[in-house]
């Protein structure tokens, strides 16, 4: 995604992870379910290490908070996957990614958006699209395929594109459900 211009207003499902707010444009969002059994995947990346079935088809699920290094915790009675469709390096890729709490769809003027500031920001510039702004409060609009495709580790295990992973997950007959 480019940089943001903010010529035009936004749709996006709002979402959160540890208490903060982010956003992730509507136009990406399948579906949002509820928390369903994850297979986890032997010596899988921390960041995409669980399958999950979705209408029958294998889908690799995301953990935004290893990605953006947060504290791990279980999961609750609000906690929600989001089922994505996003396009990396030219293909369309289904994923899922886990929120602690799905808010809802709403637009975003373009006045209430703006580039995420140099300095000051907890998070990987690359990962922000924008900042939106709803009331008193901000929230951060996230560029997800960039979250997806971004290599922000030095473990390469970590930064394998999310395709290639669920290339080599779908044929993985060893597959153990928790």
């Amino acid at each position: 995604m480019a940089k943001w211009n903010g010529n035009r207003s936004l749709e996006v499902l709002t979402l959160e992870l540890e208490s903060e707010m982010f956003a992730v444009e509507a136009l990406h969002v399948r579906e949002i379910l509820d928390l369903v059994p994850i297979t986890d995947v032997p010596r899988g990346p921390p960041f995409v290490n669980g399958l999950i079935n979705v209408r029958g088809k294998v889908v690799p699920l995301a953990d935004l908070r290893v990605r953006f290094g947060m504290e791990m915790k279980p999961p609750t009675i609000d906690t929600r996957i989001v089922v994505l469709e996003l396009d990396l390096n030219g293909d369309p890729v289904i994923v899922g990614i886990r929120a602690d709490k799905v808010h809802e769809v709403i637009e975003v003027a373009a006045s209430a958006l703006q580039e995420a500031p140099k300095v000051g920001m907890r998070w990987r510039p690359e990962y922000i699209r924008c900042i939106g702004r709803r009331g008193d409060d901000f929230m951060v609009v996230l560029d997800i395929a960039r979250v997806f495709s971004a290599a922000p580790h030095e473990d390469a295990n970590i930064d394998a594109p999310v395709a290639e992973q669920q290339a080599a997950w779908a044929g993985s007959e060893s597959l153990k459900e928790h």
